[in-house]
C-alpha cells in the first residue's frame, strides 16, 4: 500500500526558448481534493500537448523515495511539483512499474483508478526549469532511470494528499516502463 503525498497542478505559466514558447511546468502541490478526469487533474495544464498529456499521458507521477535520491545528488530540495509531476507518491514503485499496473487512489465512489502507460522522457523543457541545461540534465536524468511514469485515468474521482493508494492490479509478463524507455 502506498500514499499520496501531494497532488499537483500548474501554478504559473513561464516564457521558455523551446519552439513552444511557453512552460507548464512549474506545478505545486495543492490544498484539499483535486478532481480528476480523463485528461488529468482538473486546473492542470500542458503547454505542448504533442509531448505531454492527452489519454495515454494524462497523469506524471514520481516517488518521493527518487525524488530523495534528487536531493542528494543536486544538494537540494526537490519539493513535489518541481519535476512536473502531478502526483508524489510514497511507498510505490513508480519508474519500473509494470506498464498496465493500475492504482486505485481513496476509496469509495469517489476513488481514482489509474494504469501505468509509460516513462517520463526528459527534455530540454524540463533541463531549463531545473537550471541545468548546460549541464547534461536531460542525459543525467535518463541514465538514473528514476524518470516517474504516466498513467491513463481509468475510472475519475477525486485525490487528496494523504490518501492510501493500493495496487489493485499487476499484468503478468508485461513490461516494465524502463523495459521500454529509449532515452531523450
Amino acid at each position: 500500500m502506498g500514499r499520496l503525498l501531494a497532488a499537483c497542478v500548474v501554478s504559473s505559466l513561464h516564457p521558455d526558448a523551446g519552439t513552444v514558447g511557453t512552460t507548464t511546468i512549474d506545478k505545486r502541490a495543492v490544498d484539499g481534493p483535486v478532481k480528476v478526469g480523463a485528461r488529468g487533474l482538473y486546473a492542470d495544464l500542458q503547454a505542448d500537448r504533442k509531448h505531454h498529456g492527452g489519454d495515454e499521458r494524462a497523469v506524471y507521477a514520481y516517488a518521493v523515495e527518487d525524488a530523495e535520491w534528487w536531493e542528494e545528488q543536486l544538494g537540494r530540495e526537490i519539493p513535489p511539483g518541481l519535476f512536473g509531476e502531478n502526483l508524489r507518491v510514497e511507498g510505490l514503485e513508480v519508474s519500473n512499474a509494470v506498464v498496465g499496473t493500475r492504482w486505485r487512489i481513496g476509496a469509495g465512489e469517489g476513488a481514482v483508478e489509474l494504469e501505468v502507460t509509460g516513462p517520463r522522457t526528459p527534455c530540454m523543457t524540463f533541463a531549463r526549469w531545473m537550471g541545468e541545461e548546460d549541464r547534461g540534465w536531460v542525459k543525467r536524468f535518463s541514465d538514473a532511470r528514476r524518470l516517474g511514469a504516466y498513467f491513463k485515468v481509468v475510472r475519475p474521482g477525486r485525490v487528496q494528499s494523504g490518501d492510501e493508494i493500493a495496487v489493485v492490479h499487476v499484468p503478468e509478463d508485461a513490461p516494465t516502463v524502463l523495459d521500454i524507455y529509449r532515452g531523450p
